[in-house]
């Protein structure tokens, strides 16, 4: 049984903004200040960031407008590629994404448990509970229709949109201004590293979006709906980013931000007093559990893709024809969440390898942008969103984010196995793939 679209523009609208806006803009900020060294590079480097990721998000609104399926950033590399190189992207980011996901909900349990829990479970495990136990009421809900968590979607990401606004009214306190602020450390090397490591942490904090387009077959009229839905989102969340980063800077001043890393406490601090510990941390939870739900509504549209080319079984695209929901797919994503929870370490480290993960899959995907044009060259004729600017808004959304990967490549230096270990993911992805197509392979009869 096939999807039946279930979602419209404003749910899709939603859909991006919690891909995108999850943790990072409470915390990255603090590193970014710190790579950057100045309030100039801090404030360009998130300026540039905006611009970028608008232009990745009109290149990916096409993409979507182009090719609407379920599981689309799959199938866009098996249509613009080759299967073997789809699945082998894909195999990594979703394993990468269960991860991030995993170690998010971790840190939205930490905010949480001193307000929840008594003071003896006020430890790792207690910790863990909470995780566990938030992952499972997210999955529940999942499990009752498509149409019901982007109902809870959509309510979860006008709350954390509201907790940012709310946040930004510290500019109008004119006692919160930073009149003696914390000297800033500046950057040792040239600007120009400067900036280019300043953005590693800018585009985790706007990354996510790409993944809208494994909505195209829930989607109702995916060619209208989906460019306006994506281009109105990151409207939205560049103008908070933009917003919260001047509140952060307004109250702490750059050496403030270097030394900072509990950004939203602070604000949370200034504007409501000694309560503002409790409030900001229901506004972290709330923001995570919104993360986590997204991706759970997200990530089994992969691997019903996956399945619809033969590389999974094809029990993780079989549907709840109420529903709409693939049971077994999204049940398998929230086992691996569950499974990771045991074996998570530092967020901080594992977010390097998730987002040069991240930055060289968007980026191929973007690239099959000028394949797909050349494949679908009869919707030129239809109304269909295209790019204004082709190719120039493509290749400085590519260009960037090559910019970005290098730069975290030559932090790998430090540890030697790193690099290593990146590219035997890939090549792992790449074996699973000609293993599971080689027992497809029907005999031949004999003569």
């Amino acid at each position: 049984m096939s999807i039946q679209p279930r979602l419209n523009r404003f749910d899709l609208s939603m859909i991006v903004i919690s891909l995108v806006i999850g943790m990072g803009i409470f915390g990255s900020p603090s590193d970014v200040a710190v790579k950057a060294g100045s309030a100039p590079v801090f404030f360009g480097a998130w300026i540039f960031g905006g611009i970028v990721t608008l232009c990745g998000a009109l290149t990916f609104a096409e993409i979507g407008a182009r090719y609407p399926t379920t599981g689309g950033f799959y199938k866009v590399f098996s249509y613009c590629y080759h299967p073997a190189f789809a699945f082998m992207i894909n195999w990594v980011l979703v394993i990468s994404n269960a991860s991030s996901v995993a170690a998010v909900a971790l840190l939205g349990a930490e905010y949480i448990n001193p307000i929840l829990l008594p003071q003896s479970l006020q430890n790792p495990t207690g910790t863990k509970l909470t995780t566990i136990a938030t992952v499972l009421v997210l999955y529940g809900i999942n499990f009752l229709g498509i149409k019901l968590s982007a109902q809870t979607q959509n309510i979860l990401t006008i709350f954390k949109v509201g907790m940012i606004l709310l946040l930004c009214t510290v500019v109008f306190k004119s006692d919160a201004h930073a009149v003696n602020p914390v000297v800033a450390i500046p950057h040792t090397g040239s600007v120009i590293t400067a900036f280019g490591l300043s953005m590693v942490a800018v585009f985790f904090t706007y990354t996510g979006y790409a993944q809208t387009i494994n909505f195209g077959g829930d989607i109702i009229n995916p060619k209208k709906n989906i460019p306006k839905a994506i281009f109105f989102g990151m409207a939205v969340i560049i103008s908070l980013y933009l917003a919260i980063n001047y509140a952060y800077y307004y109250v702490l001043g750059i050496g403030g931000l270097q030394q900072n890393h509990t950004l939203a406490a602070t604000l949370a601090g200034v504007i409501f007093g000694a309560t503002g510990y409790k409030i900001t941390s229901i506004l972290m939870f709330v923001s995570v559990v919104a993360y986590v739900n997204v991706n759970i509504m997200s990530s089994p549209r992969v691997y019903y893709a996956m399945a619809e080319d033969g590389i999974l079984p094809p029990i993780f695209k079989r549907l709840n024809p109420k529903t709409q929901v693939q049971e077994f797919g999204m049940s398998f994503f929230v086992m691996a969440i569950l499974i990771i929870l045991f074996f998570v370490g530092s967020f901080s480290e594992m977010l390097k390898y998730v987002m040069f993960f991240e930055l060289i899959g968007i980026s191929l995907a973007a690239i099959a942008i000028f394949i797909l044009r050349k494949k679908t060259r009869h919707l030129d004729v239809s109304d269909i969103y295209t790019i204004k600017w082709f190719p120039l808004i493509p290749v400085i959304f590519i260009l960037s984010y090559w910019f970005v990967t290098i730069n975290i490549f030559i932090t790998f230096k430090e540890n030697p196995f790193a690099a290593f270990w990146c590219i035997a993911a890939y090549a792992f992805g790449l074996a699973i793939y000609y293993i599971s197509k080689r027992k497809q392979t029907p005999l031949l009869p004999d003569n």
